[in-house]
């Protein structure tokens, strides 16, 4: 059947660079150079067009809808450039390369060139489950064929496309449209490492467009200046096991190989480092975006499940759960579905969903030392309500506090996740080997030619290197302190005990009333003699909950971790509202306290 062309689509400002290197197990010198790698520019050209073009179709009417199918088309792009890669250096190394994806279902064949398909073939060649095939013959569709990859043992490859494209639809009904957008992302040519940084950026600028996508999902693209520091910080060792179960895009998965491949000396280290290194990513966009990550880094055995943290029940995990080293910045700010929370105790369920992130990550955190002989270790990036808040998450961090120890807390500067959010943010660093206690604090300060960072102007490595050396000797100064928490959580329990020996107290005189109460209703009593006994039962009851509220007055605030520096200049602040209403209270009862001084000795 013959097949009608189109001319691409013309891109503003190509830029030519340099023929980039290519990325393989072994790097040989191909005899003919790849096209130039693309630039920022070209992509987000590229990117910006192909959204316009995609607008004119009517099956599809929002971004949320446009933003899987345009990244799953580049996914099959960086797929085909990525596997032509590996198939020349195969050849000149006179080795056979089994392809993922066989004639004619590479990009090659059906969107590349003048050989693309178009129009109605195009459609139905990628949406039915049969259809007329780029080689003129009648087959499975491509989707279709993706989503059933035969899969063999250790084939990680086809396991990951798999897992890609089982949620992935083709919504357009314009085959002309998908063949513009084709030819767009045809004319970009992924051969540089930077390329999937820069398509994460691209993705993360179109979420914040969607404001309601990027609140409801939380999605903040972490600084890498920032994963770097956190993978130094906890110092990975090789046949140390890390995760990162909310990992996005993958920053701190590829950042933690990096780490560790330095240490690598032989092919069974890293065969060793591949199986070490684990992520998982329940949502498809960023899901997808890691695995093109993973596999332009040369992390094709690397596992990142396509899985909810929040799927398995907290008192499930088992040592084969465990691991060494957790790094990860938790969702804030995410939904939190019934669910989810079901995988939790009653009484540790909260819509917090950094707060159930950091019970999980307790909960996989090896308690017997690592392969290195290391105790297991964590650093996660958390928002500051994590720090401040009381009631459940108090609870929360009691567990946390007294099972694990909290190293130190780094609080970054304003403006480290900027654009995305303004949210204060801060780093955990703690590992198996609990108690805590002493707490090392370090606020980052904003350089002074700035009044926070920004987009434009972001925290960089060398705003974060002074912490590093820092953490291995932690000292006082204007930006840092030390608490001494175990010696403040003794006190506050010991000043908190009494109180809780009345509660106790008045609690068990309450039982000996209500049996007595429900004796006396039993034999039909008068009523003045039932009277007497609810009101003696009430006052036991009001003693026991009043010497309870002091008993927690005095105790539960040490778990409010949102310490200032007593060092530093004093300095307007935002202070959350359940905490500001807390002090408002203590100052009322104070006030009231003394003015009954007062009239006492009037009278």
């Amino acid at each position: 059947m013959p097949r009608s062309r189109r001319p691409a689509p013309a891109l503003q400002s190509k830029k030519k660079r340099a023929p980039a290197p290519a990325v393989a197990a072994v790097e040989v010198a191909a005899p003919t150079p790849p096209p130039a790698d693309s630039s920022r520019a070209d992509l987000r050209a590229a990117i910006r067009q192909a959204r316009r073009v995609l607008r004119k179709d009517h099956g599809i009417s929002t971004d949320i809808e446009r933003l899987p199918l345009l990244t799953w088309i580049m996914f099959l792009k960086f797929l085909d450039d990525h596997e032509s890669v590996a198939e020349t250096n195969a050849t000149l190394r006179r080795e056979r390369y089994t392809p993922l994806l066989a004639a004619p279902y590479r990009w090659r064949d059906w969107a590349a060139g003048e050989k693309g398909l178009t129009g109605l073939d195009l459609l139905r060649f990628i949406t039915q489950d049969r259809a007329l095939r780029p080689d003129g013959k009648e087959g499975p569709g491509l989707l279709s064929t993706l989503r059933a990859l035969p899969l063999a043992a250790g084939d990680d490859r086809r396991r990951v496309v798999r897992q890609v494209f089982e949620g992935c639809t083709c919504g357009l009904n314009s085959g002309s449209v998908l063949r513009d957008v084709c030819t767009l992302i045809d004319s970009l040519h992924f051969n540089s490492r930077d390329d999937v940084h820069t398509l994460s950026l691209l993705y993360e600028d179109m979420l914040r467009e969607m404001r309601d996508a990027a609140g409801q999902n939380g999605e903040f693209y972490t600084p890498r200046p920032v994963i770097r520091f956190c993978i130094a910080a906890l110092d990975p060792q090789l046949g140390e096991t890390f995760i990162d179960n909310a990992c996005g895009t993958g920053g701190f998965v590829v950042a933690a190989y990096d780490y560790l491949k330095s240490q690598a000396r032989s092919a069974t280290d890293l065969a060793r480092l591949r199986t070490s290194v684990r992520g998982a990513e329940p949502k498809p966009l960023p899901f997808l975006l890691v695995q093109m990550n993973l596999l332009l880094h040369g992390m094709d055995g690397v596992r990142v499940d396509r899985a909810n943290a929040f799927t398995q029940k907290l008192a499930d995990y088992g040592t084969a759960d465990e691991v060494d080293v957790i790094g990860t910045n938790v969702p804030f700010g995410a939904e939190v579905t019934r669910e989810d929370l079901s995988a939790f105790p009653p009484d540790r369920q909260t819509s917090d969903s950094a707060l159930l992130f950091l019970q999980v990550i307790m909960a996989r955190l090896r308690r017997t030392p690592s392969a290195a002989g290391r105790p297991a270790r964590a650093a996660v990036i958390v928002p500051n309500g994590v720090l401040s808040d009381l009631g459940t998450a108090a609870t929360i961090k009691k567990d946390f506090l007294t099972d694990f120890r909290l190293h130190a807390i780094i609080r970054l500067p304003e403006g480290t996740f900027a654009p995305y959010t303004d949210i204060p943010t801060n780093i955990l660093l703690f590992d198996a080997a609990g108690p805590t206690e002493a707490i090392a604090f370090y606020h980052i300060p904003t350089p002074a030619d700035r009044s926070k960072f920004s987009k434009t102007n972001p925290i960089e490595s060398a705003h974060l290197d002074p912490v590093l050396a820092w953490l291995r000797a932690p000292v006082e100064s204007e930006h840092s302190w030390i608490v001494k928490w175990g010696d403040e959580h003794r006190a506050a329990d010991t000043a908190a005990a009494p109180h809780r020996a009345t509660a106790q107290a008045a609690a068990e005189e309450a039982r000996t009333h209500a049996r007595t109460l429900r004796d006396l209703k039993a034999k039909e009593v008068d009523k003045p003699i039932l009277a007497a006994a609810e009101a003696t039962l009430a006052d036991a009851e009001t003693r026991a909950k009043a010497a309870q509220q002091q008993a927690d007055a005095l105790y539960w605030p040490v778990f409010d971790l949102d310490n200032k520096n007593p060092l530093a200049k004093a300095a307007a602040e935002h202070i959350a509202p359940a905490k500001l209403a807390r002090q408002m209270v203590k100052r009322a009862e104070r006030l009231t306290e003394l003015l009954r001084e007062i009239e006492a000795e009037l009278k």
